[in-house]
């Protein structure tokens, strides 16, 4: 989406210093600048503003800043800049400026599990007859919802924003941004349980989504969780629900041995038949969630069908790799909690294969059910007749290797006819095993 800096001013109540140009996004790691955009320092564990010369090297046509310039030096930043008290602040509000000029067909996703996978699917269904964007990766929290707004082309006719939660209020904060119309809610699970104190209290916080709807909108709701199918009462909007007893579903839904599910589409629009290319009998329901906010959004239901058929996942996410020595490896490292945990063993467990070994790094921010939840995950691969290999976490209750080089010693051997799969929180980076394996 493309300002004028007097435009940027205006929207933060900041002072504009030098020409008035414009600008193309918006930027907060110096890194992801690519040409044209604002970029915004913003002050946390490291200060943004350390790096506004290498945005500006990188191509950064303006710069917010809550320094004034008086304390630039003689030459200042090298580009336009806009003063602000703060510049966390400010980039809310040019995503509620940014809001203004989008379209009334803004999704907005939430659950404790699946968001992003939707996210991408629903993105890619929408495509079949919007110009759609969405969020990259997870941008999901106060900074990555106004970055998705203000990186959305000027020309977009549907925009797809996750959101997450660390606590109540947060996702009621994203909403009063981002004004979403359609709602999508996946499921309530423990995760981040350490931040908000028991499933009940994630069930209130993910409902803010619901509640945020016009009563125009549209709530897509899991019909297969409980909590998640009792936000209808949350809301005057209109409500669908997708998955097990829902109004769209997945019929004679089969696994192929690469772990693409095929499946019949069945809903108030009509049926239609589906072979997904995201892997895992999990991603049925997340592709029946993408499915049913497309349909809301008037996308085809042939070209929703066809879009699930080529759609493709963030990265880290069911990605299954063939290594040279005939070992295939399933890398779902980007993130894990136990009901992501579980899914994933299934998958591990739907693989042909004569030996399975689970790679596993810890479930962070459990909170008092840490330890009785990673047991779980171990009592749950026994009983699939998984090996575990746990990497600096003996939550798990067996023998923990301390790093990823012990992890690949003890992989050592790996060769046709055994499967590997990757997982745990993002701390415990276990993506990168996949070029030790290699």
């Amino acid at each position: 989406m493309e300002l004028r800096t007097s435009e940027v001013a205006e929207a933060t109540g900041g002072r504009l210093v030098g020409p008035d140009v414009t600008v193309a996004g918006a930027a907060i790691d110096s890194r992801r600048v690519g040409g044209g955009e604002l970029f915004v320092p913003i002050v946390a564990e490291r200060d943004g503003h350390d790096f506004v010369t290498a945005a500006v090297r990188a191509g950064a046509a303006a710069t917010l800043t809550a320094r004034r310039a008086a304390t630039w030096g003689e030459d200042g930043p090298g580009v336009p800049a806009i003063e602000v008290d703060d510049t966390g602040a400010a980039l809310a509000h040019l995503g509620l400026h940014a809001r203004d000029r989008l379209p009334d067909r803004v999704v907005g996703i939430t659950g404790s599990v699946g968001k992003t996978s939707v996210k991408d699917l629903l993105a890619a269904a929408l495509a079949a007859r919007w110009r759609a964007t969405a969020s990259p990766g997870s941008f999901n929290n106060e900074l990555g919802v106004p970055l998705t707004l203000l990186n959305a082309p000027g020309d977009a006719e549907a925009v797809v924003v996750e959101m997450g939660a660390r606590g109540i209020g947060h996702i009621a904060s994203l909403c009063a941004i981002a004004r979403p119309t359609v709602a999508v809610v996946t499921r309530v699970a423990a995760a981040h349980t350490e931040m908000f104190g028991g499933l009940d209290r994630v069930a209130e916080a993910k409902g803010e989504l619901v509640e945020a709807l016009p009563p125009t909108g549209a709530a897509v709701l899991n019909a297969g969780d409980p909590r998640v199918a009792g936000m209808a009462a949350r809301t005057t909007a209109r409500v669908v629900t997708f998955g097990t007893g829902g109004d769209v579903r997945a019929e004679e839904v089969t696994l192929g041995d690469d772990l693409r599910a095929a499946f019949r589409l069945v809903g108030p629009w009509g049926a239609a038949d589906v072979r997904l290319a995201a892997r895992g009998g999990h991603m049925v329901d997340n592709a029946l969630a993408a499915a049913t906010a497309a349909l809301v959004c008037d996308v085809p239901l042939a070209g929703v069908a066809a879009a699930l058929g080529e759609a493709r996942l963030s990265q880290w996410r069911m990605e299954l790799v063939t290594l040279p020595s005939g070992a295939r490896v399933l890398n779902d490292a980007y993130n894990a909690n136990p009901a992501s945990m579980a899914a994933a063993l299934g998958a591990l467990a739907a693989l042909p294969a004569r030996r399975r070994v689970a790679v596993l790094g810890v479930m962070a921010e459990l909170g008092e059910t840490s330890d009785a939840d990673h047991e779980a995950v171990a009592a749950r691969a026994d009983e699939l007749g998984i090996e575990v290999v746990a990497v600096a976490a003996p939550a798990y209750g067996v023998p923990t290797v301390p790093d990823l080089d012990a992890a690949a010693a003890a992989l050592a051997g790996l060769g046709e006819g055994d499967a590997v799969l990757l997982k745990g929180s993002r701390v415990a980076g276990l993506e990168r095993l996949v070029s030790l394996l290699g």
